[in-house]
């Protein structure tokens, strides 16, 4: 029989998600009658705007005739949008296309970036807590973390506490990591992070060689013109720090799928025998090896979000999703909830009530209010006593949700 790796058997019982999914499941089994609204993972609900469904229809069309059929794609994706990605998201913080690498999603991307940096703990990697589980997970299957302790943090992991007393921003640890994840506007927190704060971030790396693997997934969200929506707006980041972003949240992309990933040329990394290495020459190998690519169609559709119809509807989009955002905060705060995010982002973190464990609230909202939310123990040990609402649905749910909740509390 052919030996696995090890390094599986060390992730904790289940990835977050599929545990809900499970509990939910048994729930519905029980209670067949009972609706359930979720506001747990962040699926989005809206249909697809009017700009990305013709330009996909486009596409199919194009397909269909042998002049204009096209087959397998650039590695890196078309130009046509990795072209309209640098000269809209990224204008002028000197970006070029060639940079910029098309994919089929950002949780893909965080998790696959470790195929190209030496595992086995040769990199000491450092993570908010809470945080987006992948970011652990991959770096337990990767052989970065070991054993996990009795509150599930790993002993090969530095964890950086992010607390509503330092706004959800941890300090900047004294020891080198040589990886670090960052994730702004922050998933599950619903925090935003100042360019002062970033700044820091870069200054640090810059003086420990180390590389930053920014999480932009959810930066269409920030309303607040004072806060950065790309880390390359920071002096100093093209040289440390790589860059994913994702159209599932501000176009609705969660079924398309599609994604990109940002390394600049000045990123580098060092090899065994100390030369340096830039990793976009590396991420483009790995790319090529193993992915395919994104269909030319939704390829198409991506770009359309770029087109003057398609910036106006996936604004109204990221509007009505915020403003369940700001029903759901305001409708917990006049509960008398401490509620935190929210603001230039699509996830509220409430602190649940005093004496009842994150899983203790998931379950009491399951069954008294037919609601699912995401327990704060999921995303990490300082993730307990928190819990998770996404904005991610109609308004008549959330309004519904709200109802239900305050009947249950």
């Amino acid at each position: 029989m052919p030996q696995i790796n090890d390094h599986f058997r060390l992730l904790k019982a289940g990835y977050l998600f599929p545990e809900i999914g499970r509990r939910v499941r048994a729930f519905q089994e029980a209670n067949p009658d009972k609706p359930l609204i979720k506001l747990g993972i962040g699926d989005v609900t809206e249909p697809l705007p009017a700009a990305i469904r013709e330009a996909m229809h486009a596409a199919v069309d194009e397909l269909g005739d042998r002049e204009t059929f096209r087959g397998y794609g650039p590695e890196k994706g078309y130009d046509f949008l990795r072209e309209a990605i640098a000269n809209h998201d990224f204008k002028g913080l000197n970006i070029s296309p060639d940079e910029i690498y098309v994919s089929d999603g950002s949780k893909c991307d965080c998790g696959n970036m470790l195929d190209i940096l030496a595992g086995a703990g040769a990199n000491v990697v450092a993570v908010a807590d809470p945080v987006y589980p992948v970011y652990v997970d991959t770096n337990v299957m990767a052989g970065n973390a070991g054993p996990a302790d009795e509150n599930g943090r790993y002993e090969g992991l530095i964890y950086l506490e992010a607390t509503a007393e330092n706004d959800f921003q941890p300090a900047i640890p004294e020891a080198k990591a040589d990886v670090v994840y960052l994730c702004y506007p922050n998933n599950p927190t619903g925090a935003v992070a100042s360019k002062e704060y970033l700044a820091q971030w870069v200054a640090y790396a810059k003086k420990h060689g180390s590389l930053l693997l920014f999480d932009a997934a959810y930066t269409a969200f920030i309303t607040d013109p004072e806060i950065p929506r790309s880390i390359y707006e920071i002096d100093g980041a093209r040289d440390c720090a790589v860059e994913f972003r994702s159209f599932s949240k501000n176009a609705g992309f969660t079924g398309v799928r599609c994604a990109f990933t940002v390394v600049p040329e000045g990123v580098t990394g060092t090899a065994s025998d100390g030369t340096a290495i830039p990793l976009g020459e590396l991420w483009n190998r790995r790319q090529s090896t193993k992915f395919n690519g994104v269909s030319y169609i939704v390829q198409r559709g991506a770009a359309a979000v770029y087109t003057d119809e398609g910036q106006q509807q996936t604004g109204e989009l990221i509007d009505f999703y915020m403003e369940n955002a700001r029903l759901i905060r305001e409708g917990l705060t006049a509960l008398g909830i401490e509620v935190h995010g929210g603001v230039n982002a699509p996830y509220v973190w409430l602190k649940t009530p005093e004496g009842t464990s994150s899983w203790e609230f998931f379950d009491r909202l399951l069954s008294d209010a037919g609601v699912v939310g995401t327990p704060g123990a999921g995303f990490g040990a300082a993730g307990e006593g928190y819990f998770r609402l996404s904005a991610f649905n109609s308004r008549e749910n959330v309004e519904t949700a709200l109802e239900r909740i305050k009947a249950a509390l």
